[in-house]
């Protein structure tokens, strides 16, 4: 029989070492395996749902027309203005008032040199007083010659000539009178005179010019009337109401301005006719400033308003509204094309395929995705 020997100090391990390695190595992989198990286990369940996003809403309501605001720009015209001009020939003396400068009425504004006027006037008076004297002088012979005619004392031929004579002298006073009267109205002609209150605008001449009748000299534009001259479409113009006052924005106030007139021609090219306002007097502006109207007018479109807020633009321009879609189990947004009409201030009234009493998301459209689970603002 084979003999057992002992193990020594020289002994190795062998197949029993090997053993416990290999039941080392299966545990790894029994504890590699479990875990991997588990993580694909995690990422097939996902993280938890959110809690569906809370949403204020408005119903959108559908009608046949809306009314809209069409705003109309016109001008501030001074009520008169005149280019004013001698209407006789000289130089000009005087310009009394600086461009700029009001005036009232009766003013003078521009005075011509009358020097030549005021020595013909003083001729014509000194011919006119002489003329008298010697008419006055005839007058006394023809009244004594007609005393002495009773007693022959004075020929009939004698008498005749000096009344012929006093006839004579009466026509070259009543001549010299008219001719004074005429220097008299060319001289006051040498004093421009305001012709209603206004202001100075523009002066076409300097002191010193020589100026012939008709030529401009001074510019005056009306401050105690003015008025607002806005075109408005033809169409429109014709339901204005001549007395009736209508609100103008002028300087970024309102006012209340009386319609004059509306001018019976329309242009050719803008369709619009003009209507006259007249300014309330106190408002503080000047000629040529921009003045507003604002109508409102029907127009016949089916749509409904909605908030600006509550709009999404989309692709090419075209704009989205999220529709609420409530279902037995969740509510979900789900996208509408809309087209937008008209914006009056945070509304816009647009039109597309939403029905009358379609809820619609109405704030923070940006947060919410189209397709997703909401819950509506006040609801549990």
């Amino acid at each position: 029989m084979p003999r057992n020997h002992p193990a020594g100090p020289n002994h190795k391990p062998g197949k029993s070492v090997q053993g416990l390695a290999g039941v080392g190595v299966a545990a790894l992989i029994v504890i590699a395996l479990t875990m991997l198990l588990k993580g694909r286990a995690a990422l097939t369940e996902g993280p938890p749902p959110r809690a569906p996003l809370t949403v204020a809403t408005i119903d959108y309501r559908l009608q046949d027309s809306y009314l809209r605001t069409v705003s109309y720009l016109g001008l501030v015209v001074a009520g008169r203005k005149a280019n004013l001009a001698f209407e006789i020939p000289g130089r000009i003396a005087s310009l009394p008032h600086r461009q700029g400068s009001p005036v009232t009425t009766g003013d003078v504004i521009a005075e011509l040199d009358d020097a030549s006027l005021q020595a013909q006037r003083q001729a014509t008076v000194a011919a006119l007083r002489r003329a008298q004297a010697e008419l006055e002088l005839a007058r006394l012979k023809a009244k004594r010659q007609e005393d002495l005619r009773a007693t022959d004392a004075v020929s009939r031929e004698a008498f005749d000539e000096t009344r012929l004579r006093a006839r004579a002298l009466q026509a070259q006073v009543e001549a010299a009178s008219a001719q004074l009267a005429g220097i008299d109205i060319d001289i006051g002609k040498t004093r421009l005179v305001a012709p209603y209150a206004g202001l100075i605008a523009d002066h076409y001449v300097h002191e010193g010019t020589v100026v012939n009748p008709g030529v401009p000299v001074v510019r005056l534009l009306e401050t105690t009337q003015r008025e607002a001259h806005i075109g408005v479409a033809a169409a429109r113009a014709r339901s204005l109401e001549r007395g009736r006052h209508y609100s103008l924005t002028l300087h970024g106030r309102q006012i209340g301005a009386e319609l004059l007139t509306v001018r019976p021609d329309v242009d050719p090219v803008t369709r619009s006719a003009t209507a006259v306002f007249a300014i309330p007097e106190g408002i503080d502006v000047l000629d040529g400033e921009p003045v507003n109207l604002e109508l409102e007018e029907t127009v016949e479109l089916k749509g409904g308003w909605l908030p600006i807020s509550a709009l999404l633009e989309g692709e090419r321009g075209v704009w989205t509204v999220l529709r609420i879609e409530e279902g037995r189990e969740s509510t979900v947004t789900l996208r509408e094309g809309v087209e937008v009409l008209d914006i009056r201030g945070d509304q816009a009234f647009v039109r597309g395929t939403l029905t009358d009493g379609s809820r619609v998301v109405a704030t923070g459209v940006h947060r919410v995705t189209p397709g997703t689970a909401v819950q509506l603002k006040g609801s549990r």
